[in-house]
């Protein structure tokens, strides 16, 4: 363990999540927006649909564990939108088997303690045109529509409103973006720096207006190790020091 001990924020998912601390990814930007606030912890698992991430949920969160999350961020749907395969193999879930996974996700979740909280983030769109075209010698074909994305996207919004669950509606607010299909996605299905970007934008607006006690807007919480100190970079006045503990002018994107 290392000390001080932050606030956990442990992102859950498919490919779009063990992807996004890739490339621009969304997990890279939260960790540096979260800097010296709390640790954004990995779960992705590249191909993964909601029935199978029933079966290691206990393993990742386990109920008896003393110190729980203080946010976790959830995305499964894309790989259990797919059309099914005929042999029966592959990632397809139906629909009402998702939303039963998901329920189940999110009853288990909620219960690992009072002040764990949730978002979900549902199915955003793909790219048609470029899925079609990407074919493999390795894989057969791949079925993946935006009308199946829609489907399950609708779906998650409505569980999420049925359970009192923040969500993310991506598969609305990625196609907001001019140019979409060019600039959200690197294969037509992941996402690129532009499409983590939305994502970034839409976590943090859902942070910034929940009535959560204590707020996990990254704004509102406490910067580490933050004293000023006679250590610091010198100011020009040559006799006090600046403190660069919530410097921020690094970063390409000035964050809400």
């Amino acid at each position: 363990m290392v000390r001080p001990v932050r606030p956990q924020f442990v992102l859950f998912g498919s490919s779009i999540v063990q992807l996004s601390f890739s490339n621009g990814g969304w997990g890279a930007i939260l960790a540096d927006v979260y800097a010296r606030k709390a640790d954004i912890l990995l779960r992705g698992y590249y191909g993964w649909n909601s029935r199978r991430s029933l079966e290691v949920l206990d393993l990742v969160f386990p109920k008896d564990d003393s110190n729980q999350p203080s946010l976790i961020i959830t995305y499964f749907g894309g790989n259990d939108s797919m059309g099914p395969h005929p042999s029966g193999l592959g990632p397809h879930v139906p629909l009402p088997e998702y939303i039963d996974n998901m329920r189940k996700i999110a009853i288990h979740l909620k219960s690992l303690s009072d002040s764990t909280r949730l978002i979900f983030l549902t199915c955003p769109p793909v790219d048609e045109e470029r899925v079609n075209k990407n074919i493999s010698q390795y894989l057969s074909h791949l079925v993946r529509t935006n009308e199946l994305c829609r489907t399950y996207s609708e779906a998650c919004i409505q569980l999420c409103q049925e359970l009192d669950i923040k969500v993310v509606d991506l598969f609305t607010a990625i196609q907001q973006r001019d140019n979409w299909k060019t600039n959200c996605f690197t294969d037509g299905v992941h996402l690129s720096a532009e499409g983590s970007k939305i994502v970034v934008a839409e976590i943090l607006k859902v942070l910034k207006e929940a009535e959560w006690k204590p707020s996990l807007h990254w704004k509102s919480m406490p910067t580490e190790f933050s004293d000023d100190s006679p250590y610091d970079l010198v100011a020009a006045d040559g006799k006090t020091t600046l403190n660069p503990s919530e410097w921020t002018f690094h970063r390409a994107i000035q964050w809400d």
